[in-house]
């Protein structure tokens, strides 16, 4: 019960401000008073929490607060639990359902494409899904590429090789590799070529075996870089395209490829498609507001 209820009773209190009924804790014993549906969606939430903590999991009130917006629908111990790495104590895994559809999409298929707004995931899940396969030797390397197209800015005026040039594009990825990877495991694996960040172009006459390969901001791809791209494919591979439909940097002039792959591949067998949407944003509450705002979601006009 300790674990259950968090540091300082912290997970409770984050429940009691959650769930619409009573919470009375009577030694191991939580008692709940309120309208039926109010006590199973709190009942719900606890048995989530008591099952991630006999896991081996620490809930924490973040965990509740994904328990709670679940609880109705059932399912929140099978989607908070399923782990997909532990480094330095912190353990990377879905929080939200559409989150657990995508990482499982990701491990049944050879090409996954996930589309929706920023902070839901999609590249930091599919890199921790890519370290993992790594790690267990399912892949003998990683390759994270992207399209050099730029968001309203200029970067030609940076000095260095092209590499130099477009390494701020691939921040992003960088980030999210720093979070997975011990710094001096990291520098090894680019040294030796394990893991590999290149812009798009780079991927031409390419063949990729035994490789986990992410496509990154796959919206600002032209059609012909995204069949250029996925026709690189070879034995042993499995790709990952990520991309937000809301934010294509393109010329008016230039079709998306991923909006063109959506259309094309839909059918293709061993092609998935998941969606994730602004209630699987997990990076703060602001975020998903300004992601509303820009939706003009409850606007008027």
């Amino acid at each position: 019960m300790l674990e259950v209820f968090g540091e300082r009773d912290s997970v409770l209190r984050r429940v009691e401000e959650l769930v619409e009924c009573e919470v009375i804790v009577r030694g191991n014993e939580i008692v709940l008073r309120g309208t039926e549906v109010a006590v199973e969606r709190a009942e719900g939430v606890f048995d989530g929490l008591i099952g991630l903590a006999e896991d081996g999991n620490h809930p924490t009130p973040e965990t509740a607060e994904r328990l709670y917006k679940m609880a109705d629908r059932g399912g929140g111990r099978e989607v908070l639990g399923d782990v997909i790495l532990t480094h330095r104590g912190r353990r990377v895994a879905p929080k939200t359902r559409n989150q657990k559809a995508y990482t499982d999409a990701i491990r049944e298929n050879q090409i996954v494409f996930g589309i929706g707004p920023a902070g839901t995931g999609k590249t930091y899940l599919a890199v921790a899904l890519a370290v993992e396969a790594l790690n267990r030797g399912e892949v003998a390397r990683i390759i994270l590429t992207r399209p050099a197209v730029e968001a309203g800015e200029s970067l030609g005026f940076l000095p260095g090789d092209v590499m130099a040039k477009v390494d701020p594009y691939f921040r992003p990825l960088y980030d999210a590799l720093y979070e997975m990877v011990d710094p001096a495991k990291f520098q090894a694996h680019l040294e030796r070529g394990i893991i590999e960040i290149a812009p798009l172009a780079f991927m031409r006459g390419r063949t990729l075996n035994d490789a986990f390969i992410i496509l990154d901001e796959a919206q600002n791809t032209t059609p012909q870089q995204m069949k250029m791209f996925l026709t690189r494919l070879g034995f042993g591979s499995k790709m990952v395209i990520t991309g937000d439909v809301t934010q294509i940097d393109l010329p008016k002039a230039h079709a998306s490829g991923l909006l063109d792959a959506q259309r094309t591949l839909t059918s293709v067998e061993g092609v998935s498609f998941v969606g994730l949407q602004r209630d699987d944003i997990v990076r703060s509450d602001l975020v998903m507001r300004i992601v509303d705002a820009y939706e003009g979601v409850g606007q008027e006009g």
